[in-house]
């Protein structure tokens, strides 16, 4: 909840900072002069910016149990089951955060996720593929994987970043759409409100602004790959996250995740382009470790 009510206060202290500069610039009374209630327009875009993220954040764990086809694991019925229970639940203990439910999901693909609402309520999810092709301690090390995006917060870190770009995405749309539109109409026509060309260049602009939109959350989610990386070497020990992001090399095997769940999985395909990634290439994250691990060396010794 703290870092919730942080990131609102910030987010606010923006929308301040550009409504005063906005002001400075002039650019809000040539828009009331133009007819756009200004003010309006920018309380709409903080609603359906940030309701619009945090809707899909609530409903996280159910879209992903639905769209994996997981199943959680309630009474363990084989040995295997009652190993990840157990395995989920000492991370936990050592992350201080609450039992997260614990699922199985089908798909060759070797692959893991975390989501949820926040880090007492969340979900850590395995693929079949992954349980087939890793030992136990590189499976432990994926599960310390999920267990440190859930301690980090990532879940809510990324869905506040994603709310603030969706305020701004659709505020920016509609003012290039209204300035555009009201420079393409003739004095007479402006009194008749927006015209066709608001419309298609506000959805234009907003497919564009969006697209810039999703670089940055994928760099703030590739950066958070890192520490949870860190968070699965200190939970199992490096040398079996290290074994995991091997193995996930070796694998070459396309990411099944829905997209929704990618930016919290251990993998991605790698299908996109550098940008958009959500996941670092493999061998940054196991170079990153390694150089962790010398680090760590040199300052015992």
């Amino acid at each position: 909840m703290k870092r919730i009510v942080l990131f609102l206060a910030t987010n606010l202290a923006i929308l301040f900072v550009l409504n005063i500069t906005l002001r400075l610039l002039g650019v809000d009374r040539y828009l009331t002069a133009q007819g756009m209630n200004f003010q309006a327009l920018l309380v709409f875009a903080a609603l359906f910016g940030f309701g619009g993220s945090f809707i899909s954040l609530a409903i996280s764990k159910w879209i992903a149990k639905r769209s994996t086809g997981a199943r959680v694991i309630e009474q363990p019925r084989n040995a295997d089951e009652r190993w990840l229970l157990e395995t989920v639940r000492r991370h936990a203990e050592r992350a201080g955060i609450g039992m997260p439910e614990v699922a199985v999901y089908p798909s060759p693909d070797p692959n893991a996720f975390a989501t949820g609402m926040n880090r007492n309520n969340a979900l850590v999810a395995v693929s079949t593929g992954l349980l087939s092709s890793m030992g136990r301690g590189e499976v432990e090390a994926v599960l310390g994987h999920e267990i440190g995006h859930v301690a980090n917060g990532d879940m809510v870190t990324l869905s506040l970043i994603q709310g603030v770009l969706n305020t701004f995405v659709i505020f920016l749309a509609r003012v290039i759409g209204f300035m555009v539109d009201s420079a393409m109409r003739r004095e007479g026509e402006r009194d008749s409100g927006p015209g066709i060309g608001y419309f298609v260049v506000s959805m234009i602009a907003e497919v564009l602004l969006g697209i810039v939109a999703s670089i940055v959350v994928a760099w703030f989610s590739r950066r958070r790959e890192f520490r949870a990386d860190e968070a699965g070497a200190d939970l199992a020990g490096s040398t079996n996250m290290i074994g995991a992001l091997e193995a996930l090399s070796r694998a070459h095997t396309p990411s099944a995740l829905p997209s929704q769940m990618a930016a919290f999985g251990i993998h991605n395909g790698g299908t996109l382009a550098k940008l958009f990634a959500s996941h670092p290439p493999l061998e940054q994250r196991i170079a990153a470790l390694r150089a962790r691990g010398q680090s760590a060396s040199r300052i015992s010794l």
